[in-house]
């Protein structure tokens, strides 16, 4: 477990990582950004300037690292986020929306520092909302998602001032997804050299899996007689089950016997769960040996499949059902981004310079990228 201190180092506040410096410890804490060493007080530290604690929390969470926060909130503070805690536990959110949630309320709490809670209303809450946005620049998603938080601890602390009827969450952003080519996910397949990587993205692409359902895959749930994986628990506390492509058992077979995992079936240290973060990692690299420009995440491999299924006329229903979405409106973002009906639309200057070629008059007679006289 690392332990967190505040304190003034160099004329600057920093935020302090104590910890049993194991190999595998200290190299997950070496991908943190802006971490340094003070060799005077042997000792890793981030200056409070580049991390929210909020921030911080969630960037250990990414590399699987436990953390103690007794020397950043006071014990009252603790008290109140372990009831927090307990209170989403109660709600049945999954265990990623808990630590989301639990991470915003670090940053908050530590925020009013020890103000109670009578004291706390929605101008409070806007002050603390209007720092974290200018601070961290948070994408609308993300700052959603703060606002969600803040109404689950307005909820559960009735003592405080919080009208969570009044707290406003801003419009979701509509964006298309990024969908690569199939020539593009062939070549990032082919660019993947390790066998363990290019299992894992071509079962994320193959089956459309989030990249969390990929991770807590365990061996009984793969059906190689009905060529069927079974995803236990997914969003939404849902079950469901997915294709396994044909021409992807042979990469499997490769792999189980070349690794034989035992339990889950990309298995990282220990025998446990393999890091998300690791999969983002190998996939940029990848990305820029196959010399693909676009900006690609494991999601945007599940955005593929979808939008593949959907160009080659399969059913949004089915494809509804194969994605796990709770509502058709989350599967219908794929027929905007789906190519092949849009193809066959014309656009109105081939029509145009066609009906002139046929006529023979007109300027505009040859290709367009031929020097026009005027």
């Amino acid at each position: 477990m690392i332990v967190l201190t505040r304190r003034q180092h160099r004329g600057a506040g920093c935020i302090f990582l104590k910890f049993a410096q194991d190999p595998s410890s200290t190299k997950r804490i070496k991908q943190l950004k802006g971490l340094h060493y003070s060799v005077s007080l042997k000792s890793y530290y981030v200056l409070e300037a580049d991390w929210t604690l909020d921030g911080l929390m969630t960037a250990f969470d990414q590399l699987d690292l436990d953390v103690g926060l007794k020397g950043i909130l006071s014990d009252d503070s603790l008290r109140l986020l372990e009831q927090f805690k307990d209170y989403l536990l109660g709600q049945r959110l999954s265990p990623s929306t808990i630590t989301t949630y639990s991470n915003f309320i670090i940053g908050f709490l530590k925020f009013l520092n020890d103000r109670p809670l009578a004291e706390v209303d929605n101008t409070v809450v806007r002050l603390f909302v209007e720092q974290q946005v200018k601070q961290r620049n948070y994408a609308i998603s993300t700052h959603r998602q703060l606002i969600s938080a803040i109404k689950h601890f307005g909820t559960l602390f009735l003592e405080s001032e919080i009208d969570t009827s009044q707290l406003k969450r801003p419009f979701k952003s509509k964006y298309l997804p990024t969908v690569l080519s199939e020539e593009e996910v062939i070549d990032l397949l082919r660019f993947t050299r390790n066998l363990k990587h290019r299992v894992i993205l071509a079962l994320l692409y193959s089956s459309g899996l989030r990249i969390g359902e990929l991770m807590n895959l365990k061996l009984q749930h793969i059906d190689l007689d009905r060529r069927q994986l079974y995803v236990k628990n997914s969003k939404g506390r849902k079950d469901r089950v997915v294709i396994l492509a044909e021409s992807f058992i042979p990469l499997l077979l490769n792999y189980l016997t070349s690794y034989s995992p035992k339990d889950y079936f990309i298995e990282g240290a220990n025998g446990k769960a393999y890091a998300a973060s690791s999969v983002r990692k190998f996939l940029k690299r990848s990305c820029q040996r196959a010399g693909i420009k676009k900006r690609v995440t494991p999601h945007t491999l599940r955005h593929s499949y979808a939008t593949h299924l959907i160009e080659k006329g399969v059913g949004l229903r089915y494809v509804q059902e194969l994605l796990g979405h709770a509502k058709p409106e989350t599967t219908m973002i794929y027929t905007h981004v789906a190519k092949k009906d849009l193809l066959a639309i014309r656009s109105p200057l081939d029509t145009a310079l066609e009906r002139l070629s046929k006529q023979n008059k007109g300027p505009l007679i040859g290709p367009l990228s031929g020097n026009l006289g005027g």
